[in-house]
């Protein structure tokens, strides 16, 4: 079996034909992780850090591993998005080394880190090295640390208009960015970056940036892009926006199951075997700006949420509140708590977080073949393997019920449904059932 599944994952590699993506050295507890994105000023009434580290247990139980945390510096008040009044974004940097007086002080912020670490978990903060608020200090003390038009007007980046471009043909402008991140990794400890519109700033700012900050510890550098070359210069991940697009296509009736199966593929030809790939549901963005995940998947959302934990290369991602379910969209520039209560979805995403932890079969990198079913334009079948670990997972991608066998001697053996712990016997031409955008998952 072992010899097969080798020979197979060789000739799944060779047909799509992988590009030659540098390797990146990931940090060894990296491979099975998973992402929590923290929203501190919705997560409760005061946006504390005291307040969130309250939570730590029940994530640890939930199964979560690394903590995001949206920016926790000062937010710039001039040129505020809605009025002066408002709270303004996380993104409009007022000072890159401290921490907004919203969420508390910076030994809170240690605190958190450091009670986060005793309990497991890896930490890492929002890095928005693109631009900063139009009142940073930098504005006035270093002037050409930003993009200018002839006439010497400062240059905000898209719309952003509360927001200034950093320049960076500014070598001093550099040296201060790569000292400010150095800052937080010596004073609070923390694991690693999510970096902002990572693709906006140069490639070779990043690539001397994360060589040279790794020689502080090992870190784990996420890149909010979704280009090839991010991982060249050293990000462990990049976001799969493509394949949230395509989820939401597919349900919207706008994509069929082939063209979504032909999206993955491209993915994996793209980025290559050692690049690993943010898949989520839903993030602070998506969740704000464009709905909810129930306004984009409806009843499918499970399903959608079972592929993005098992899919070849991914690094999950839940957002605050995916664990309730929170059903709103959360406002973004002011004050917008998240509504807790019972957490329903809480072992639902548990269920999956310790799945990953528990079976190498779906670290990312581990093999990954699509499955012939006798309903291929309804079922979206697939089994991950490492070793002698495997993870058989079964999508029904349409709004009917859907019965199906799986000639296949890969699935063959004794498993476990990882939601039911009932053990089964499967076999070659097994006989399955989904209900619409149904699930099923069996882990060898």
């Amino acid at each position: 079996m072992k010899r097969k599944l080798k020979l197979s994952a060789c000739i799944l590699l060779l047909f799509l034909g992988l590009t030659s993506v540098a390797q990146t050295q990931h940090p060894s507890w990296s491979r099975q992780s998973n992402i929590y994105e923290v929203n501190l000023r919705q997560y409760s009434e005061s946006g504390s850090f005291a307040d969130f580290e309250k939570h730590l247990p029940r994530l640890k139980e939930m199964g979560v591993e690394i903590l995001w945390f949206m920016p926790i510096t000062p937010i710039g008040i001039k040129d505020r998005k809605m009025s002066p009044s408002d709270l303004g974004s996380y993104y409009a940097v007022k000072d890159y080394k401290a921490v907004n007086p919203e969420h508390g002080t910076i030994a809170d912020f240690k605190a958190l880190v450091a009670k986060a670490h005793q309990l497991g978990f890896k930490v890492i903060t929002d890095w928005v090295a693109n631009h900063s608020s139009t009142d940073n200090k930098w504005v006035t003390e270093h002037p050409n640390f930003y993009t200018r038009d002839s006439s010497g007007k400062f240059l905000s980046p898209f719309d952003w208009s509360d927001v200034y471009k950093l320049n960076y043909r500014n070598s001093r402008m550099r040296d201060s960015m790569l000292d400010a991140m150095k800052f937080w990794i010596r004073e609070t400890d923390i694991d690693g970056f999510r970096c902002d519109v990572a693709e906006e700033v140069p490639a070779d700012f990043w690539k001397n940036s994360i060589t040279q900050l790794r020689k502080m510890k090992e870190l784990f550098m996420l890149a909010e892009g979704n280009k090839p070359w991010l991982h060249e210069v050293g990000f462990d991940a990049t976001y799969n926006w493509d394949m949230m697009g395509k989820m939401a296509e597919l349900y919207a009736g706008k994509i069929n199951i082939h063209q979504f199966d032909s999206s993955i593929n491209k993915g994996i030809r793209d980025f290559g075997p050692d690049a690993f790939r943010l898949y989520f549901t839903t993030n602070h963005d998506e969740n704000s700006w464009n709905g909810t995940e129930f306004e984009k998947y409806g009843s499918a959302y499970p399903c959608f949420a079972v592929f993005t934990q098992t899919v070849y290369q991914s690094v999950p991602l839940i957002y605050s509140g995916q664990e309730e379910p929170n059903k709103k969209r959360l406002k973004f520039f002011v004050k917008d708590p998240i509504q807790w209560g019972k957490y329903e979805m809480a072992p639902f995403y548990k269920t999956l977080l310790n799945l990953r932890r528990e079976n190498m079969a779906l670290a990312a990198g581990s093999w990954y073949g699509k499955l012939n079913s006798s309903n291929n334009n309804a079922i979206f079948a697939y089994l991950r393997s490492n070793h002698e670990k495997r993870v058989l997972v079964l999508l029904n991608l349409s709004n009917s019920a859907q019965e199906f066998t799986i000639d296949d001697i890969h699935i063959k053996g004794k498993a476990t449904d990882p939601f039911s712990k009932q053990k089964k016997k499967i076999k070659a031409k097994q006989k399955f059932s989904l209900p619409a955008w149904g699930y099923q998952v069996y882990a060898y």
